[in-house]
């Protein structure tokens, strides 16, 4: 680059800008299409006799914030959470899976080292302080520094942890959002699928966290990278448990759409006069074909809960920031999911929706047991 263009791009705020980001490291990870995922261990293993009916959970845990009135996914305005407030959230997230007493967890949304959350390194604490052995992460959102509303420090991301020994790690990249600034998508989340293998369940366990609010095709090219992993598992013989937040709704869902219930304080839909029409993330009928996107998972594999039961109210896995203001009513949607191409299936009666969890997080962790015996 020549001297003039230094000193133009160094000349207005914008060209400074410019001219960081050209002089120095990039400070946001931008992923390959494949890669390991970081692998973790306990500071102190806990001796596991291997369950045929192993306990398998998937759950959004809202990186230790539990409730806070976060801005840009809540009706609120905070930003930084002190680290005594987040390991506060942590322990009673730690309680309840010690009391659930999972084999295996697929966690969404899980801080490491992250300025928002105290720096807490969330893998390992929930390592420490519950059965779980090992563990593996695969980030979502990774940056040195992002200036805006003072985030600063950002490890965000996707975990399975396992009272079982890992190994074959793999962070899947999924497609970036196209309807994006170039600025804003260099910084923006980079969705992934999160795959390993657990030997001594001749186990692959699969964890994706799903876009939410693009407007483009991404949702569809997500759910059908997920379905093409899986069903590239399937086909090669394996074995596999997968599951996690894929922000849809079941097929059949009675309701499409939830503006009004998600809307907060000074908010307006459902108006002509207001752009957008909808509020994202909170409608579901986007593009041809999305009420019945996951349909494909239910046909081809086996749910934890069946579809017709997902429609349920005790089902719902999503309480949005307003529940607080509708007691009658805390959760209004099912986001959050398990399937298994076991034969078994899963073990008839455990399947469980933790709606009292409400508080620890916007959404609320589902459990079942499988049946991991061969016929």
């Amino acid at each position: 680059m020549t001297a003039r263009i230094y000193k133009v791009l160094r000349s207005s705020p914008i060209g400074l800008f410019l001219f960081f980001l050209l002089s120095c490291e990039p400070f946001v990870n931008e992923f390959s299409d494949l890669s390991e995922a970081q692998m973790y261990t306990a500071s102190f293993l806990t001796t596991v006799v291997v369950n045929n009916n192993p306990i398998v959970m998937t759950w959004n845990i809202r990186f230790g914030a539990a409730r806070s009135p976060f801005f840009a996914d809540s009706c609120g305005d905070s930003v930084i959470l002190k680290k005594e407030h987040v390991e506060a959230n942590m322990d009673k997230v730690a309680a309840k899976i010690r009391e659930i007493d999972p084999d295996i967890i697929l966690l969404q949304e899980v801080d490491i080292f992250s300025k928002r959350s105290g720096y807490v390194n969330q893998v390992q604490y929930l390592l420490d302080n519950t059965s779980m052995n090992y563990g593996c992460f695969a980030s979502v959102w990774q940056a040195d520094y992002i200036a805006s509303d003072g985030i600063g420090r950002m490890n965000m991301g996707n975990a399975i942890l396992s009272k079982y020994e890992l190994s074959e790690a793999e962070r899947i990249q999924l497609r970036l959002r196209t309807d994006q600034s170039d600025l804003v998508k260099y910084f923006y989340l980079r969705r992934n699928i999160l795959k390993v293998r657990i030997p001594k369940l001749d186990l692959y366990a699969v964890n994706i966290h799903a876009t939410a609010f693009a407007t483009d095709d991404t949702k569809q090219k997500h759910i059908g990278k997920y379905i093409e992993v899986l069903s590239e598992i399937n086909t090669a013989g394996g074995r596999f448990v997968t599951g996690g937040d894929l922000n849809s709704l079941p097929p059949d869902c009675d309701a499409i759409d939830f503006c009004e219930y998600d809307m907060c304080s000074g908010e307006n839909f459902h108006t002509s006069e207001v752009e957008p029409y909808h509020k994202e993330g909170s409608y579901f009928d986007n593009f041809p074909g999305e009420p019945e996107i996951l349909q494909p998972l239910y046909d081809a594999y086996i749910p934890a809960i069946d579809s017709v039961e997902n429609n349920s109210p005790e089902h719902f896995t999503h309480a949005p920031s307003t529940s607080y203001e509708h007691w009658e009513k805390k959760y209004d949607r099912k986001l959050d999911y398990l399937f298994t191409n076991l034969s078994g299936g899963w073990v008839q009666g455990t399947d469980s929706t933790y709606q009292s969890l409400w508080e620890l997080s916007d959404h609320m962790p589902v459990a079942a047991a499988l049946n991991t015996e061969r016929n």
